[in-house]
């Protein structure tokens, strides 16, 4: 097996390192990672004093029902393996991988 890649226009071999997992210990939910990723991959939810997820209304955010936000990875399958959510995560949350195929 071998590393998906691309080969670009200008002959360069990009191997693209897709998400694989994100650490919501260390993520502070400032929703920078969501707001540069154009493929809906992440998700903004809540969680409760007991660790339950609770998704957040964007029209109608109650913010007594969770004690704080953190991201989700939601459609891991729509990655195109750019990495723009890491570049921009303060805490360094995120964990990319290439795909073997």
């Amino acid at each position: 097996m071998a590393d998906f890649s691309v080969t670009l226009p200008s002959g360069e071999i990009w191997v693209p390192q897709f998400v694989a997992d994100l650490n919501q210990e260390k993520c502070i939910g400032c929703a920078r990672c969501v707001r540069v990723c154009a493929r809906e991959v992440l998700e903004l939810v809540g969680v409760n004093e007991d660790g339950d997820v609770i998704h957040i209304d964007p029209d109608g955010d109650d913010d007594e029902e969770y004690e704080k936000k953190v991201m989700t990875i939601a459609h891991k399958e729509n990655c195109v393996g750019c990495q723009a959510c890491s570049k921009v995560c303060p805490k360094k949350c995120y964990t990319h991988e290439a795909v073997q195929v």
